[in-house]
């Protein structure tokens, strides 16, 4: 794999360390500008509207310039929107460097994942996707845990430097690494926009919303469910999140290997492990053991989806895959937000703990029906478009058959 990759994976890392390491040290900021808690959710709401927004609109101004161009556009605001949170002097600077921080967020993925899929071979191409989201997963694992620590013990605002950091490290390694490709010439903000006339567009960011929309119903309500269900320490909470980022790690890994083979029936698969590891969790957040290891079950299935839906997003999107791809993360943090509201109701509604996990069950399974339709219209494509060319060759063969006659 090329060294580029390298440097999509490291801008990724710190994007999924600056995406929930804020919920880490959501308390202190909340203290130091005197705000409650839910007024501090903002940034976390905020962050996640940026990047539905902002994937779209960002990757259509990328139409003008080459993507190497734009991806070090990209982690130049990241890096300012960062800076502007670690130096915020009130609450409402803090919310708008989140915002900025979070405009890089889809645009980069979008085009990161774009980026990816070219240097590489056409069979490579999920693993090559699945390679950057690693930087997003090992964030989970390394990022999040340490930025939550050391923002703990010398304060929120180092924690946001060094993420800021980390993104100059992400732009000198984009600038270096990546090879300049030059502006597509086909492509253009209506040759972006023609991409979404494919319902599988449509389907597969629909199944983002849903399938992944799953796995955060459970993950957002995770502290309460494994201290007051499972029975464990607010102090365990940290490393069972981090048993989760292992399983994201290794399931996006597998995710991306699988689908280079076979790319619907890998995302059928998850899709329905998932479903019922969901229903599952339930049941097994009773027991602390089974509780471990349903998270990290839930965490790898969940993951394994993602390289899969990029690169059907890409494949269906073929002629301009850009806006598509980037709307595509855009679902992701839509699907998270979702999720997240939807947990809460069945909480408030008396429900217990436990209750954001089959809500999550039925995301998830509806994103696996969406994925059967998807695979029967692609069969259909697939069968008119060999008899169209099966006609074709009979019609070639006998026309110089007549002539002979």
């Amino acid at each position: 794999m090329p060294l580029a990759l390298l440097a999509l994976a490291i801008g990724a890392f710190g994007i999924g360390t600056t995406e929930f390491v804020i919920m880490g040290v959501l308390p202190q900021v909340a203290g130091d500008f005197g705000v409650t808690i839910p007024s501090a959710g903002w940034l976390v709401s905020g962050y996640a509207l940026g990047v539905v927004f902002g994937a779209p609109l960002l990757t259509i101004l990328g139409t003008k310039v080459s993507r190497k161009k734009m991806l070090m556009f990209l982690m130049t605001l990241f890096v300012i929107g960062n800076a502007l949170s670690a130096f915020a002097p009130s609450f409402g600077v803090m919310l708008i460097g989140r915002i900025v921080a979070s405009l890089a967020h889809g645009a980069f993925f979008g085009i990161g994942s774009v980026v990816a899929a070219g240097l590489v071979a056409p069979e490579k191409k999920a693993s090559a996707i699945s390679l950057m989201f690693m930087g997003l997963t090992v964030a989970n694992i390394v990022g999040v845990p340490g930025g939550t620590y050391i923002g703990q013990a010398a304060g929120w605002r180092v924690t946001f430097v060094i993420v800021a950091a980390l993104g100059v490290i992400g732009f000198l390694g984009v600038a270096k690494l990546v090879p300049e490709t030059g502006r597509p010439e086909s492509v253009t903000v209506r040759t972006e926009f023609a991409a979404f006339r494919n319902v599988q567009v449509w389907l597969a960011m629909a199944m983002t919303v849903l399938g992944y929309g799953g796995v955060f119903a459970a993950i957002t309500y995770i502290t309460p469910m494994m201290t007051e269900v499972a029975g464990y320490t607010e102090g365990a909470v940290t490393w069972l999140l981090v048993l989760f980022g292992i399983g994201m790690f290794l399931g996006n890994l597998l995710g991306g290997k699988f689908a280079d083979r076979r790319l619907m029936p890998m995302l059928l698969t998850t899709l329905a492990a998932l479903t019922v590891a969901l229903l599952v969790f339930t049941a097994t957040a009773h027991n602390k053991v089974l509780a471990a290891i349903t998270l990290s079950l839930i965490g790898a299935l969940g993951f394994a989806t993602v390289p899969p839906l990029q690169k059907w997003v890409l494949d269906q999107a073929s002629t301009a895959p850009t806006l598509a791809s980037a709307a595509n993360i855009g679902a992701f943090n839509l699907g998270n937000a979702l999720a997240a509201w939807l947990g809460g109701v069945v909480i408030a509604a008396g429900l217990g703990y436990t209750s954001p996990n089959w809500v999550g069950a039925i995301l998830s399974g509806t994103a696996l029906l969406l994925a059967l339709l998807a695979a029967r219209l692609h069969r259909r494509a697939r069968t008119r478009t060999a008899e169209t060319v099966a006609a074709g060759s009979v019609g070639r063969r006998s026309a110089p058959e007549t002539v002979l006659l």
